[in-house]
């Protein structure tokens, strides 16, 4: 069964720092290093992200990456699709049609609509589904506010802007990716 794999947890990671750093770009390294995840890695999800307009990239040697909406305008299922693609949870293999008593040929009633087993999964992706699309970047990012202690967001805000004031060469020439 498919499932929503590590990258989807490092962009919505990324993707809550972004938040709350609105109009200041944020190079992928940055982001990669502040969370001790892998550069490499943070620099192949934001081109997905990027190309379903979650985000914008901006070069040189302050640039980075900015919101391309509003926290509240991004959901989690386009985070999730973006990044995975829009792939179904269950891969149904109509064993069905398949049993040893059919010999080479199941009756009509045996495949006739959906697989009852199928059935049950896309029941269950829909609601995954719906429940993620529900769900936003900007409802993650007051999840983490009440959590966190005040003087923490200041904290992070301040290591943002250090590091992005003592960068002196380009995002895309410290890992050789764009920002």
């Amino acid at each position: 069964m498919a499932h929503i794999t590590a990258g989807v947890e490092y962009g919505l990671h990324c993707l809550l720092w972004l938040a709350s750093s609105p109009g200041a770009p944020l190079s992928s390294r940055d982001l990669a290093d502040f969370q001790g995840i892998s550069p490499s890695f943070v620099a192949k999800v934001f081109p997905k992200l990027e190309k379903a307009g979650i985000v914008t990239a901006s070069e040189g040697i302050k640039g980075g990456y900015l919101l391309a909406k509003q926290p509240q305008d991004i959901t989690v299922l386009e985070v999730v699709d973006a990044i995975e693609g829009r792939k179904p949870l269950f891969d149904c293999q109509e064993i069905r049609s398949r049993c040893a008593v059919y010999r080479e040929r199941p009756p009509s009633w045996a495949t006739k609509g959906v697989c009852a087993i199928h059935a049950v999964m896309l029941r269950a992706e829909k609601a995954m589904r719906d429940s993620l699309a529900s769900q936003t970047l900007a409802d993650i990012a007051g999840d983490l506010a009440r959590k966190a202690p005040p003087a923490f967001s200041d904290d992070v805000r301040k290591w943002l802007v250090d590091r992005a004031r003592t960068r002196t060469r380009g995002p895309a020439a410290e890992d050789g990716a764009l920002p």
